[in-house]
This record gives structure tokens, C-alpha cells and sequence, in this order.
């Protein structure tokens, strides 16, 4: 509720496009879970009730993948951050699904090791869906 879910049309509009040439296609409403419950509970809920989920990391694909072209609920997974595991010995890091590429660098900046452009988006790492590890654009 409140601060983490908002039906305002200019917040719909910003998560209904990105820098594709698709023209907006908003969501009928936008959550920001901050915890995996949260996503769990609010995906089952969307199942139960056959609507749409968006999954929104930055907005910086290429694709037209946050246009909501069917409406539903536009998941704006940016305040779950956290990088939940890192591994110097074998070059891992486990990062929450809004991480950004960015941010996981000023963490790794004194380790010697850095995440590069090219690698995969330059967005949110984590919002590859199906696998919050596998990272991806947003």
C-alpha cells in the first residue's frame, strides 16, 4: 500500500515505455516490492486473477518489454538492490534484482574485480525474470 504502489497516470506512463520506438503502453497500476515475499505474494495474486505482470528494472531496453500492451501490474523491482552474496575466490556475486550495474561497481571497487559494459545491459543486472542470478537488461 502507499508509498509502494501508485495507479497516478504519470507514473504509469513512465513505466509503460522504454527506449524502444514502441509507443507507451502503461500498466493499470505499478508496485515496488522490497522483499522476494513481497514478489511472491503479489505473483500468485496476479495468477489467481489472470493479470498481466510487468517486470520494470530500469526502463532502458530496446525491446518494448515493459509495454503493458495487455495492461496488468507493472513490478518495478529497483528498491531490491542488495547484493546478497560475493564471492572473490571464484568471481560470483548473488545480487537482488535491482541492482544496478553502477552500483555493483562502486561495491567492487576495492576487491579488484569489476562487472563491464557488454556483459549483458547496461540497466537493472537482476531483472532477468525467470532468474534473478542469470542477470540481464532491463
Amino acid at each position: 500500500g502507499g508509498p509502494n504502489v501508485s495507479t497516478a497516470m504519470a507514473v504509469r506512463e513512465q513505466h509503460g515505455h522504454d527506449e524502444s520506438m514502441h509507443t507507451c503502453a502503461p500498466p493499470d497500476a505499478v508496485v515496488w516490492p522490497q522483499v522476494v515475499g513481497q514478489v511472491q505474494e503479489l505473483a500468485a495474486l496476479c495468477y489467481r486473477c489472470r493479470v498481466p505482470m510487468v517486470p520494470f528494472g530500469t526502463g532502458t531496453g530496446l525491446e518494448g518489454g515493459v509495454n503493458a500492451v495487455k495492461g496488468g501490474i507493472c513490478f518495478d523491482l529497483s528498491r531490491m538492490d542488495a547484493i546478497t552474496e560475493l564471492s572473490l575466490e571464484d568471481f560470483s556475486v548473488a545480487v537482488e534484482p535491482g541492482i544496478t550495474r553502477k552500483a555493483l561497481n562502486s561495491h567492487l571497487r576495492d576487491t579488484g574485480l569489476w562487472f563491464p559494459v557488454g556483459t549483458m545491459g547496461a540497466g537493472a543486472l537482476g531483472s532477468s525474470w525467470g532468474n534473478p542470478r542469470a542477470g540481464g537488461g532491463s
